[in-house]
Formats: structure tokens, C-alpha cells, sequence
């Protein structure tokens, strides 16, 4: 049974908090693109569904209970427009990239986000097909202490920086999200086997 757009948007957002692959293959077209992976992971820059898993395991490194409260959904045959909250724990280094490589590792704060995000997306043939986002960055990276930098968490960063931690996070979390887009084939060829 084919998912309706709200279905499709919503069940984006659930693949995003639990990374759940057969959900990935009911919701997300075998060519996704993500345009908000410029800042992930080369995994998540994948098209498909398999992206989408390594952004689920990027996000859920970095924030624990993570999840995506949705306070707005408008849609129509071909889009969806999301407004929703991001929250979570900061339990784990969010580390993001630029052109595939470390840009800024934060150290886990501990502290709770909760911003809001507007996603706009794009689909065919009853499957997600693109992803765009309007984040507030600017207040989660305030509620990690990040902008404006408070100084134990700017030293804690530039601690990181120095030592190599950063660098090994950033490779840690690489894999995970390319661990995470390999679990798809892994799923797919179970269901095959079983048909």
C-alpha cells in the first residue's frame, strides 16, 4: 500500500530518529538527493535510501533521544512542507564536514537541544525524491554552548582540535554513517531471500 505525502513526511522523520532500513525502502526514492548533506558525512551525500541511514546514524551519534516533534505539515501531490522541532541530548561529538572532510567537532555537552526546522520535500512515484531544510543552526549551536562560544566548551574544541580527538571522531562517525548505508544492502537481500 502506497504511503500518502503527509504518511511519506512523517515517516522520514521516524527513519531519522530510529533508523529503521525497511522503513527507508517504503519512504525514500532510490534517488534521494539530500541537499542538506553538504555539512554530513560523505555517506550521507548517497542517494537513496542508504543516505538517508547514514544521516539517521550521523544525528543519533551525535543526540541521544533524538526526535522530531512535528508542530505543521502542508502538502500536495508532489510536496510536503514540515515545520518541526529537532530534540535530543548531546551525548555524543556532532561533527560536521565540509566537502568530505572534518570542518568542526563539538564535544558532548550533555545539554538538550530543541530548535525548530522547516523541510521541504519532494516526491514521486509515492517516495521522497528530495530533501531541502531551513534550520535554526545558529540556536542549536547556542544551546551547545558553541555561538556565541562560551570558553570552557571553545577550549574543550580547540582541545580536541590539537590533540586529534576531533580528527578520530570525525573518522568514527565517517564509518558509522557508511556502516549504517551498508546495512540497506543487508536488508534487501534478506528480503530477497525470504521471497
Amino acid at each position: 500500500m502506497a504511503l500518502d505525502t503527509v504518511e511519506l513526511a512523517h515517516g522520514l522523520f521516524r527513519i531519522l530518529e530510529t533508523g529503521d532500513p525497511a522503513l527507508a525502502l517504503d519512504v525514500v526514492g532510490q534517488d534521494n538527493y539530500n541537499r542538506e548533506a553538504a555539512v554530513a558525512p560523505p555517506a550521507c551525500a548517497v542517494a537513496g535510501p542508504a543516505g538517508t541511514l547514514a544521516s539517521s546514524a550521523w544525528l543519533r551519534s551525535a543526540f541521544s533521544d533524538l526526535r522530531f516533534p512535528v508542530l505543521g505539515i502542508a502538502a500536495n501531490d508532489d510536496q510536503v512542507w514540515v515545520r518541526l522541532r529537532m530534540q535530543g541530548r548531546h551525548t555524543g561529538p556532532f561533527v560536521r564536514f565540509q566537502d568530505g572532510a572534518l570542518d568542526q567537532a563539538i564535544p558532548p555537552t550533555g545539554r538538550e537541544v530543541d530548535f525548530e526546522q522547516v523541510h521541504v520535500l519532494d516526491v514521486r512515484d509515492g517516495k521522497v525524491v528530495r530533501h531541502e531544510a531551513l534550520r535554526d543552526d545558529i540556536a542549536m549551536l547556542g544551546q551547545l554552548g558553541v555561538f556565541p562560544p562560551s570558553p570552557a566548551i571553545a577550549l574543550r574544541m580547540l582541545a580536541w582540535r590539537v590533540s586529534g580527538r576531533a580528527a578520530r571522531a570525525a573518522a568514527e562517525v565517517a564509518s558509522l554513517a557508511a556502516d549504517a548505508a551498508a546495512t540497506l544492502q543487508d536488508t534487501v537481500h534478506s528480503a530477497a531471500r525470504s521471497n
